[in-house]
């Protein structure tokens, strides 16, 4: 789980809203069109195209609008920007396990959920080299409830972490190509996407990167 750094609402966004008035206020079942086009890709962008749970590659077709607090809190207001962030799988195909932002639903405790807008999240968890998923501290119960609620443990993601470790393992590869390899992939690229499973490169191979 990379941590989010949060920016500010698209101007689309804050001008929809502030077409209310006394006949119409605007719900988030409203939101459509160019505005919620531009809360998606703003998201998006602020995550570096990664889900903000699993941090697979996020593309339009296959993520979706997550509110961190669900909008069933009565205390939620569903258009704060603040509490919205982009996680991926939208439409569930058959057979096809659920997880993330799908799977977590309204399921909410402020005292077990790790949050990706937490700066200390990525610290959290713990990788092995097959790609599994623990937390780093045997005592972290957040961090193993977090797991199990978003199913960021289901072998799916776990094989797909492992594919994306599996190019830092080249024997070939000097100390000084190794380094330069782990920099560029913890870094944005051109249009401003991180490198998938970011924290597992990270823990796995952050050694590497001279502070």
């Amino acid at each position: 789980m990379k941590h989010i750094v949060k920016q500010r609402e698209p101007k689309a966004f804050t001008d929809w809203k502030a077409l209310a008035n006394e006949n119409w206020q605007p719900t988030y079942s409203d939101l459509a069109g160019e505005p919620k086009k531009a809360v998606k890709e703003t998201l998006m962008a602020e995550q570096g195209y990664l889900c903000c749970y699993c941090e697979r590659r996020l593309n339009d077709d296959d993520s979706h609008i997550e509110h961190f607090r669900p909008q069933s809190d009565p205390a939620v207001d569903p258009l704060d920007f603040s509490n919205l962030l982009c996680s991926c799988q939208n439409q569930i195909k058959k057979g096809e396990p659920r997880h993330c932002g799908n799977l977590k639903d309204d399921w909410f405790d402020q005292n077990l959920l790790v949050s990706p807008l937490d700066p200390d999240c990525e610290n959290r968890f713990a990788f092995t080299g097959d790609g599994e998923i623990k937390p780093l501290a045997d005592n972290d119960l957040a961090a193993a409830e977090t797991i199990k609620k978003i199913g960021l443990d289901i072998p799916k993601l776990n094989a797909m972490r492992s594919k994306a470790i599996e190019p830092f393992l080249d024997d070939g590869l000097s100390p000084q190509e190794m380094q330069a390899f782990v920099s560029g992939y913890l870094s944005r690229d051109a249009s401003g996407r991180f490198g998938e499973f970011w924290t597992t490169i990270r823990h796995l191979f952050g050694g590497f990167v001279v502070a």
